[in-house]
Formats: C-alpha cells, sequence, structure tokens
C-alpha cells in the first residue's frame, strides 16, 4: 500500500473517531458545555489536560527547536513543564473551590467589578487567540506534507474538524475526543523515538539512549552530534551559547504563562470536587512526561539523522548530490518547507552556518557559496520517520499524532474563547437575563466565529509554532496569572486588579508588535527580526517583565484607594482556607 493511502486511513480514522466521540458527548446545556458537568474522572481528567496541553508546539516543534539550537532551547522543556507545577500547585485547587466556569467569571466576581471581569475577557482572547495561530499552522503543516495539500486546505480541513466535534460537543465532547487524542499523540510520539533509538544506539528508550554510544561511530552519541555541528561552523549542541538574562527570563515567562493560560484552567472545573482537582494535577504530570522526557532524544537524533543525511560519510567534506537526494527531501519541497538553492553551481548541497567566521575560510576553499539549504523546523519531528527510513505505517501514525496534538488544544483554546464571549461578555454584560438554550446558542456561535478567525489568522503565523506560542504565554504571564494569584492570596482591590491586567496587557503588547522580536512590515503579512528594545530582552521573554509591571502597578492602586469590602475578604478566606471549601465546593 503507498504512503498517501496509509496517510489517509491513518488520518481519517482518527477524525471519524474524534467526530463519533463527539456525538456520543454531546452538550445538552450550560453547564455540559462550559465544565463537561463537573463529572469527570481525575484519570480521565488527566489525560485530557495533557493533550490539551501538549499542543502542536510541543509535539510538532518543541524538538525541532532544540534540534536546531541545542541545550540551550531546553528552557521550553523547563519552562513549560515548571509553570504546570505552579498551576497545579498554586491556581487549580484554589479555583476550583471557588466553582465557577471560567478564568474571567472568578476574576470578575473576587474583584466585584464588571470592568475586572471584562478586561479578564479581553486578556484572555488576546493570549488564546495568539496561541491558537501556532496550533492552526501545526494543521497547515502536517496536512500540506500527508495529505499533499497546500496548507491553506490543509487548514480548512482541520478547521471543519474542530467545528464538527468542539461547536456541538463543548467541553463534555471535547474532554473525551482529548482523551483519545492523547492516545494517539503519545503513541504516535514514542513508537518512531523507539525505533530510531535502536538504529542509532541500541537502546529502545530514548532518553537512555541519548546518553549512550552512536552505534556506527562508536562514540557517544552526544559528541559524535557535537563534532559534526561544530564541524559545519554551527555552535556545540551541549554548549551554552545564550544571553543567561534572556533565557532566564524567557524560561520564567513560560512558566507563568504556563500558570495563567485559561483553556488549561477550565479542565480543573470538570471533575466533581476539590480534591479531585489536585489528583488531576498530579496524572496531568504523568501523561505529560511521557512526551517530554522523550524530546530532547528526539530533536538530537533528528539532527544527527538530517546531518548525516546531506553529509553521508559523516564528515562536513562531502555533501550528497542534489539530483540523489533521499526521496523525502523532494516530497518535503513540493510543500515549501524545505528549500534548496545551487548557489555555486556544483549540483552539490552544501548545509553549513554561513554566517561563522570559523567556518568562512574552509567554505571559500571549498568553493562554497552560501548554505544552500533551508529546512523549516516545524518539518523536522514529522520527518523524522521519513529521514530514518521507518515503515510506512510509522509515518501514517506520526502524522495523526501530530494532527491530534494540533487540534486538541485548538479545540480547548476556542472553548475558552467561546465561553469567555457567551458567559462573560453576553450573559456577564450584554444580556444578564438570557435563557440557558440562549446561551448555550450563543456559545456555539461564539465557537463557530472563532474557528474562523482562527483559521484566517493561521494562515500568515508570524513565526514557527512553538515561537508563535511563546508570544501567547508571554501576554497571559503578564495579565492573567498576576491576577488570579492576587486574587488568591492577596487583599488588592478592583482598581489596583483592574489597573495592573490592562498596564501588563498594554506594555507588553507595545514591547511585541511595535518593536523587538518582531517587527510588523506593513503590507506584507510578515513580521521580520529586530534589535531588542530593553537590553537583550526579546519580545518572548518579555512576558515575565510584563507581570512584574502588573503586580507593581496593581499593588500601588489598591495601597493609594479603598480596601477591599469585608465580604470580599470572607470570600477569598473561603477559597483559600480548607474549612471553607466545602461550601465552594456546592456551588
Amino acid at each position: 500500500m503507498d504512503q498517501f493511502t496509509l496517510n489517509w486511513i491513518f488520518i481519517g480514522a482518527s477524525f471519524a473517531l474524534y467526530i463519533g466521540i463527539a456525538i456520543w458527548a454531546r452538550a445538552g446545556s450550560t453547564s455540559e458545555f462550559y465544565a463537561a458537568g463537573r463529572g469527570i474522572h481525575p484519570v480521565t481528567n488527566g489525560m485530557a489536560t495533557a493533550a490539551d496541553w501538549m499542543s502542536a508546539a510541543s509535539f510538532i516543534s518543541m524538538a525541532g527547536l532544540i534540534a536546531f539550537t541545542g541545550y540551550d532551547n531546553s528552557s521550553f522543556l523547563m519552562g513549560w513543564t515548571g509553570g504546570y507545577v505552579l498551576l497545579a500547585l498554586l491556581l487549580a485547587p484554589y479555583l476550583r473551590k471557588f466553582g465557577k466556569y471560567t478564568v474571567s467569571e472568578f476574576i470578575g466576581d473576587r474583584f466585584y467589578s464588571p470592568t475586572a471581569r471584562m478586561v479578564a475577557v479581553i486578556c484572555l482572547i488576546v493570549a488564546s487567540t495568539t496561541y491558537v495561530i501556532g496550533q492552526m499552522t501545526g494543521v497547515g503543516v502536517a496536512f500540506g506534507r500527508f495529505l499533499e495539500v497546500d496548507k491553506t486546505t490543509g487548514l480548512f480541513i482541520g478547521a471543519a474538524v474542530v467545528f464538527a466535534y468542539a461547536v456541538f460537543g463543548g467541553m463534555k465532547g471535547v474532554t473525551y475526543t482529548q482523551v483519545a487524542q492523547y492516545c494517539v499523540l503519545i503513541i504516535a510520539y514514542t513508537i518512531p523515538a523507539i525505533f530510531i533509538s535502536l538504529q542509532l544506539t541500541g537502546n529502545p528508550i530514548p532518553g537512555l539512549g541519548l546518553f549512550g554510544d552512536h552505534v556506527a561511530s562508536g562514540e557517544p552519541l552526544l559528541a559524535k552530534l557535537d563534532m559534526l555541528v561544530e564541524e559545519l561552523g554551527f555552535n556545540s549542541y551541549t554548549g551554552h551559547h545564550a544571553d543567561t538574562l534572556n533565557m532566564v527570563l524567557f524560561t520564567l515567562s513560560l512558566m507563568i504563562g504556563t500558570a495563567g493560560l485559561p483553556h488549561v484552567i477550565m479542565r480543573f472545573f470538570t471533575v466533581p470536587k476539590v480534591a479531585d482537582a489536585r489528583w488531576s494535577a498530579g496524572w496531568t504530570l504523568v501523561f505529560i512526561a511521557l512526551l517530554y522526557l522523550t524530546a530532547p532524544a528526539v530533536g538530537a537524533m533528528a539532527r544527527l539523522n538530517l546531518i548525516t543525511t546531506v553529509y553521508p560519510d559523516g564528515t562536513a567534506s562531502a555533501p550528497i548530490d542534489y539530483e540523489a537526494r533521499p526521496d523525502w527531501m523532494a516530497t518535503w519541497e513540493t510543500t515549501g518547507l524545505l528549500k534548496f538553492e545551487d548557489k555555486n553551481g556544483d549540483g552539490k548541497i552544501q548545509w553549513y552556518n554561513d554566517k561563522s567566521d570559523s567556518f568562512a575560510e574552509t567554505a571559500a576553499e571549498r568553493g562554497w557559496e552560501g548554505s544552500e539549504l533551508n529546512v523549516n523546523r516545524d518539518i523536522l519531528v514529522l520527518a523524522n520517520p521519513e529521514i530514518a527510513q521507518l515503515p510506512g505505517w510509522v509515518i501514517a501514525l506520526v502524522a495523526a499524532g501530530g494532527l491530534a496534538a494540533a487540534l486538541s488544544t485548538a479545540a480547548g483554546l476556542l472553548l475558552a474563547i467561546s465561553s469567555a464571549v457567551s458567559h462573560d461578555l453576553i450573559k456577564g454584560a450584554i444580556n444578564p437575563g438570557i435563557s440557558e438554550k440562549g446561551e448555550l446558542l450563543s456559545a456555539r456561535i461564539a465557537m463557530a466565529v472563532a474557528i474562523c478567525v482562527a483559521t484566517y489568522l493561521g494562515l500568515n503565523p508570524p513565526g514557527f509554532a512553538a515561537q508563535t506560542v511563546a508570544l501567547a504565554f508571554g501576554l497571559a504571564a503578564a495579565s492573567i496569572f498576576p491576577a488570579l494569584m492576587m486574587g488568591i492570596f492577596t487583599k488588592v482591590n478592583n482598581k489596583g486588579a483592574v489597573a495592573g491586567m490592562l498596564t501588563g496587557l498594554i506594555v507588553t503588547l507595545v514591547y511585541i508588535f511595535m518593536h523587538k522580536g518582531w517587527l510588523f512590515i506593513p503590507g506584507t503579512n510578515q513580521f521580520t527580526d529586530a534589535d531588542p528594545l530593553l537590553g537583550t530582552i526579546k519580545s518572548t521573554s518579555f512576558g515575565a517583565i510584563g507581570a512584574l509591571l502588573n503586580f507593581a502597578v496593581a499593588f500601588a492602586v489598591s495601597k493609594s484607594s479603598d480596601p477591599i469590602p469585608a465580604e470580599i475578604e470572607e470570600l477569598v478566606e473561603s477559597v483559600r482556607v480548607p474549612k471553607g471549601a466545602g461550601a465552594a465546593q456546592d456551588h
């Protein structure tokens, strides 16, 4: 059976499963649409949360970013995993005690202000919309290659599938769909990793194989990889080359951004009681660890395989002829995500760091006139089984897994957006007397509109999937996380909360889009790199600074205005102190 047919079978079967589950678990009330009727078992919720959390950035982009940069990009692993620990310990149980449906509703009630609720809605929509761009980008990349359609068509197909199960299923349908998607994505990620680890190191456990010996050369795998990348003028794979301050701020931005992402927090509203929220968090960490402990090995082994594809003799002196390139390269070229330009006309593929001073003299001696291969980092995990010449069914499985990762998180984000619009904006501000049936209809309409907007934005994303997601984390870190922390653990008043959220959001947005990281070029739908405005702090790292400004402004404004009312102070105590949990759970 040819590869194209296998891809269609695996992807089509997974889509049929998702839609079938959504029909079976169709939401029939607002409680089921927003919180799955608060009846999800902790293990089930842990698996669904892991799928919601491990997006296209985790499945498709993270290993690619690690592969092309090395250990310096382990900040993605540390930030995302560490942030989830913050969420599990500091936020999830307390927000479940409060017993509401959305993050914005908690902020509005805790800060006794419709304005605070609306500001939270704005912050939520901005962060979630930015995040969903990365997921739609991942959908387009996966479809573009494995179903042999262009990225635009792939986005439309993915949007239609999300529409089919999220609009009608709501949180209830999405939860059980995400359980299936987790099973698909974790199997799709680990099976190729096991195959490749066996090929390169003889060890079936990728995480152990990473620190083992390279079978072909007898050298330690990482030492072999370091030697090859340095021969090509790149920085060593295992060395630290990044600006330390920027790396620390970036990791912190990812951590607190994770803890402020509304689509993940909403998952903890679906369990029956507070203890279940804690157990859900524990199970989620277990399920996440299965992929995150494998990702560094996938990145390193993929980079090694890619280099030895271009330089088959294991040295940097003898690149392959373009006409003799393997089939997988020709296939990915048709997607535009892998490009070759024969700059010196010798018919060979020169791939090296042409910006490296240390390699410039060697390249000139060989008649090389610039690196001729451009590899989009987002393709590396998806192309990895093809590079390693694994069986066709493994390649098809990876395609289904990549789509499962992107679609699961996209559904969660779109649900967070639609809930904010229907429950917080329409019911909370525009039409408080709306019937349950009307609110459910408005939620589904909001979901449909959000899918259309996300698809449009996914057509022209401002960077690699993981980088786009990093911007979303920065926005959540600067706006939502501080408000939640102050709402639970401090006596900051409504004026302080509103001022803090607006400061964090606006300053971070200005820093990202007006200046540094990506500078928008009017009329081109493109972004370009620009020098950081504040020291070496990049746009993707600025969320931590925005969060500090949020805290500072909130405390300053709160100190200079009226204290919180006595009933709000009692509410804060009831959320934070265990003896008040019983009443909150009955909410």
